[in-house]
């Protein structure tokens, strides 16, 4: 049985030396390679990897934000975290049945994974990795760090409040900033992952490539087309919002339903 490997990390001499190392494995197919969550999330979905090799400390989302993306899966891949953390991390992994390869790689250490690997697809006992890795997230899940959102409109510089914001929006190469009533441009953060970085995701979600919403201001939602939904939000326009079909399930999920 081959099993299909993907390789998610923004260094690309790290993965040209595990795609290297990993080719020399009869039994392992490289499906494909990236060089963010974002790039992964839709690679993901597309070659249904067994098992992906994947970064933690990434620009804009790290390795956590995409194993959360990937609970909305029917069957998510199994995840081996290559990481440079030190040893206290390294033990807590290890303790929630997290398989690792520390950086520099080492052959031996990679065999060993690749055999843990291939043991948990051939018993189809991914399932109960997948749910002890969400634990451990739960657990490490980081603090946002955004008390204040910054933005401009008409040269004038305001701070607004997290609670405040209705949802953010990428257009025209700069974020959006929507309030019930006003809509400013965002400050210091150019990029949506960036910003998801730093969000309560307990508070925020992704609802698309270029849309955050703040759940508390979503009005009403219902089915689309093509597994669609649309979120009409709270603002005084009643903006309508599209969720895209791979994220309904993570959607519910967050509100409980």
């Amino acid at each position: 049985m081959t099993i299909r490997c993907m390789i998610v990390d923004d260094e690309r001499p790290a993965r040209e030396e595990l795609a290297y190392l990993l080719s020399g494995y009869d039994d392992v197919a490289i499906v494909g390679q990236c060089g963010s969550v974002s790039e992964a999330v839709d690679a993901i979905r597309e070659n249904r990897p067994d098992c992906i090799f994947l970064d933690i400390q990434m620009p804009g989302r790290n390795g956590f934000d995409l194993v959360l993306e990937m609970k909305a899966l029917d069957q998510p891949p199994l995840v081996v975290f290559v990481t440079a953390y030190d040893q206290y991390a390294v033990e807590a992994f290890e303790k929630n049945a997290i398989d690792y390869i520390m950086k520099p790689f080492s052959r031996a250490r990679l065999e060993a994974s690749l055999d843990r690997v291939k043991e948990l697809v051939h018993l189809k006992t991914g399932g109960r990795l997948q749910e002890e890795l969400q634990q451990f997230i739960g657990r490490t899940s980081r603090t946002p760090s955004i008390r204040k959102i910054s933005v401009e409109r008409r040269g004038r510089m305001r701070l607004l409040d997290p609670e405040e914001v209705v949802f953010f929006r990428y257009v025209d190469r700069k974020i959006t900033v929507h309030t019930p009533r006003d809509t400013f441009t965002l400050c210091g953060v150019h990029t949506l992952d960036q910003l998801s970085e730093n969000l309560d995701s307990g508070q925020f979600f992704r609802t698309h490539r270029n849309t955050i919403v703040n759940l508390n201001h979503i009005k009403e939602f219902s089915p689309w087309f093509n597994g669609k939904y649309n979120l009409m939000m709270a603002d005084e326009n009643q903006t309508e919002v599209v969720l895209t079909r791979e994220r309904v399930k993570l959607f519910k999920d967050h509100l409980g339903i």
